[in-house]
């Protein structure tokens, strides 16, 4: 099964961006993936293709309207669609590893892009729009952390990463943050590769490993330990 994103956007020309490079641009082209952009004003109804509005109540800016943010969704997500429906927003949940692979397990998503002030939070309710963020800060829009959500999920598709016990190992995996690497050469500006690394003992790699993930965690982001 193929995984399906279909992006709306006020940009449909900043896709595929990242995504056509690296490992998601090959597995878009072997067809492991598809992407579809869905440019939001060939909705609009007026003949220059408005698609926002200012604020009710006043205030800064300007809203996405629901009406023909509902058309673009319609189209592309008909009933019976079974692919979530996300809004890229700095006021939605924080996009989580665990929230990644249930994406990359399902059939694809549809995602709405975010611009300006945000969206009528009325085509939010009615159409079960799912905010999700991808930190605490603001952008331009949302082409950027749909990019960012997307590329997270393709790599943990099927085939996608050559070994897959890369993506098992990798932070936020087991909860913790992911333990330092080393590679060649032995020896650099005087630091060496610590010793149990060339050990060969594979248990005490591990324990290692895992003593080192959990110290970073403390350090860093002592908060995942919180949830365990």
């Amino acid at each position: 099964m193929t995984f399906r994103a279909t992006v709306l956007t006020l940009y449909p020309e900043m896709f595929p961006g990242t995504l056509g490079l690296s490992l998601a641009g090959r597995a878009l082209g072997e067809g492991t993936w598809s992407l579809d952009t869905v440019q939001i004003r060939d909705f609009a109804t007026d003949r220059h293709r408005t698609v926002d509005d200012t604020p009710a109540g006043g205030g800064a800016g300007m809203v996405l309207k629901a009406d023909i943010i509902a058309k673009a969704v319609d189209h592309a997500s008909p009933q019976g669609d079974p692919r979530p429906r996300l809004l890229m927003s700095p006021r939605g949940r924080p996009l989580t590893q665990a929230r990644v692979r249930e994406l990359a397990d399902g059939p694809g998503a549809v995602i709405l892009c975010g611009r300006f002030e945000g969206v009528d939070q009325r085509v939010i309710d009615a159409r079960g729009l799912e905010e999700v963020s991808i930190g605490d800060y603001i952008l331009s829009g949302g082409e950027l952390a749909a990019q960012v959500l997307l590329d997270a999920v393709v790599r943990l598709l099927p085939g996608v990463m050559g070994n897959m016990a890369s993506g098992e190992e990798e932070s936020f995996e087991s909860g913790m943050l992911e333990h330092p690497h080393y590679t060649r050469p032995a020896e650099f500006e005087g630091m060496p590769i610590p010793d149990v690394l060339s050990s060969g003992n594979h248990k005490k790699i591990a324990e290692w490993r895992r003593a080192q993930a959990l110290e970073l965690t403390r350090a860093r982001r002592p908060d995942l330990l919180d949830e365990k």
